[in-house]
């Protein structure tokens, strides 16, 4: 069924990885891609950590295939420059998230001074304050866009347990405010077309293959790739083209074995 795909696009948490363990057959599958001559890609809507720190993440586990690797960091701050101009931006979440909005030339405010920001910046925040959350409410509230990473409402981990994604940060943000946030990471197109040109393909000739439905099959499909739902625990395909519930059975549809 897919044997004639000349691309994968992975997503990483809960489908390659879930917490530091990456699943089963994963890095034999990738592997057995690359051999074949597949162009591969990974996307992950991780708002702590660039494309650098994930391939390297990925080679530190044997997924030594990982070279394309894209999450909403690489365009964050690109877009709110695009969008609304250079923006004096609160940021709430990660230093990574704060460091990705200032290399684009945004000036990052402290949370007291919320009143100055233009825009609001908020990704999975492992120090969240109950301060940093009014701050950031009230800041949207009085006109200043809201930003997301995502809006994954979980991170998954390993044994089935999860940590409150950062959806579940901006959904809070968001009902406070009374506003709706604009959204960087997947489903949004920019990352799946960013993977689809660096690995040379039209939309038609990738795969992405996902564990979340929202964010993996519907903004693939979107942008016209295939979409391959991963559910260990298996299921009706709905809106994917394809349900696997194995890296090996991947490695069946796409011809390798």
């Amino acid at each position: 069924m897919l044997d004639g795909v000349r691309g994968f696009v992975f997503d990483l948490d809960g489908c390659v990885w879930n917490g530091d363990a990456l699943n089963p057959g994963a890095a034999e599958t990738i592997a057995a891609l690359e051999r074949a001559g597949r162009a591969l890609a990974f996307l992950t809507n991780n708002s702590r950590a660039t494309g650098e720190d994930v391939r390297r993440r990925l080679h530190a586990l044997g997924v030594t295939a990982a070279r394309h690797c894209l999450t909403p960091l690489e365009i964050i701050g690109e877009t709110i420059a695009r969008r609304w101009g250079v923006s004096r931006v609160l940021v709430i979440g990660a230093a990574e998230l704060a460091a990705a909005v200032a290399r684009a030339g945004h000036e990052i405010v402290d949370t007291k001074d919320y009143r100055r920001a233009t825009v609001v910046a908020v990704g999975n925040d492992f120090d969240l304050t109950y301060e940093r959350l009014t701050a950031a409410s009230r800041a949207a509230a009085a006109g200043a866009p809201l930003v997301a990473p995502n809006v994954d409402p979980r991170l998954p981990l390993e044994d089935g347990e999860f940590l409150p994604g950062c959806g579940a940060i901006v959904q809070a943000v968001a009902v406070a405010a009374g506003v709706r946030p604009v959204v960087v990471g997947k489903p949004e197109a920019p990352l799946f077309r960013m993977a689809l040109e660096r690995m040379g393909l039209a939309p038609a000739a990738a795969a992405m293959v996902g564990d979340s439905v929202p964010s993996d099959i519907r903004g693939a499909r979107a942008v016209g790739m295939r979409a391959v739902l991963y559910a260990p625990g298996g299921g009706a395909p709905g809106e994917a083209d394809v349900v696997i519930r194995s890296f090996a059975e991947l490695a069946t549809l796409a011809g390798l074995a």
